[in-house]
Formats: C-alpha cells, structure tokens, sequence
C-alpha cells in the first residue's frame, strides 16, 4: 500500500524531478548532521518527557542554545495540556489514496484536541495550506470522528520555537474539503504522471541539482 507523506506532496508540488530521484529512484544526497542535530535532540527529550521518562541524564548533553529551546517548549502552554500521545504515526483514506504521518504531540483539554509540531527552525511560509498541515489534519480528524462523532474541535499548533510563537490552525469542514481536494488533487498527479519535469525556480538550493540534466 502506497501512503503519501507530506514531504512526498510537498516535493512532488514544488519540484517533480527532484520528486523521481527521491521517492522513485531513491537517491540519497548526504547532508550534514549539523542541519537536524538541534531538531532532532529536542524532539526526542519532548517525546521522553511527556511520556513520563527520566530526562536528567539528557540535559546536560544540550548546548545552552538547545537549553533555551527547550525552556521555551517546557513553558509553552499547549505543551502543557493533557497528553495523548507523541512520536505518533497515523494514516487515513482520501478517496483511493492513503496518506500519513508522524505527530510530534498529540494533547487535549476537555473536547478541544490539538496537534503540535515543533519547530527549531522556521515554520512554512503558509502553514494553512502546507502539506502537513493538511495531511494532519485530515488524519487526525478522520480517527477522532469514529471515536466522537462531530462533539470535538481539533487545531494544528505550529510551535516555533526559534520566536517563541505559536501558530495555529483550527480545522473546520470547509477547510477539510479544501485540504482533501489538495491532497486527493496532488495524489493524482503523481501516479498518472510519466515524464517529471523540473522546476528551475527550485535548484540552486536543490540537493540534486549537480546530476540533474532534465
């Protein structure tokens, strides 16, 4: 079963040649470590934390930079709600295509659920429409309706933590059917197309772009 990530669409919509060498061929540009570190270590003591471990032993490995970050998160108010779950892998039907993801935290008060994202770096530059915010969105309230009918409100917290903001996203049914004609829209593209074209607006920061001759 093929499940659409939100960095499948998001690539596919921003550059399909880049799309073929990363999710059809499969070809893999290293990276420097350096560029996830930051994100990656304070993902996992959130994950840590709020499912009950013991996270002393990892403090003192954190940069006094990642320190702050980290302050930030553990103040922030919907880092705070009750948890539900984090590291949490969902999908759901769109149509004839399965789309998923990973949440970084999944909280709530009273009927009111959200989901949140941290971000160490920037947020996207239209979090409304970003393919993960949709793909989430969608996800989340497929498995909360089974469960609760309509009786819910469900929300997208981008948690920026370089700025100290957060941006949020509440879902409602005209945005549901906006994000799963985008979805169902890109979804069809991508299996009916044959010939990926490249976008030049996107290659000088492309990671493929020294071997990319199309």
């Amino acid at each position: 079963m093929q499940v659409f990530s939100p960095n499948m669409l998001k690539t596919f919509a921003e550059c399909e040649k880049k799309y073929e060498f990363k999710y059809i061929k499969k070809i893999t540009v290293p990276q420097p470590v350096s560029v996830f570190e930051k994100g990656k270590k304070i993902h996992a003591l959130a994950h840590y934390y709020l499912r009950g471990d013991d996270i002393e032993k990892f403090l003192p490995t954190l940069t006094d930079e990642e320190k702050n970050i980290w302050q930030k998160l553990l103040n922030n108010e919907y880092f705070q709600k009750k948890y539900i779950n984090s590291e949490y892998n969902l999908t759901a039907r769109i149509g004839e295509y399965w789309v998923g993801g990973r949440l970084d935290a999944f909280m709530k008060d009273e009927n009111n659920y959200y989901i949140l994202d941290y971000k160490t770096g920037s947020i996207p530059k239209d979090p409304q429409t970003d393919f993960q915010t949709m793909v989430y969105l969608i996800c989340a309230d497929k498995i909360l309706t089974k469960g609760w009918g309509s009786n819910f409100n469900l929300s997208f917290i981008y948690l920026d933590l370089k700025n100290n903001q957060n941006h949020i996203i509440e879902f409602n049914s005209e945005k549901k059917s906006l994000y799963e004609n985008a979805i169902t829209k890109t979804c069809n593209k991508i299996t009916t197309t044959r010939i990926f074209n490249k976008n030049p607006d996107r290659c000088k920061f492309c990671e493929y772009n020294k071997f990319c001759k199309n």
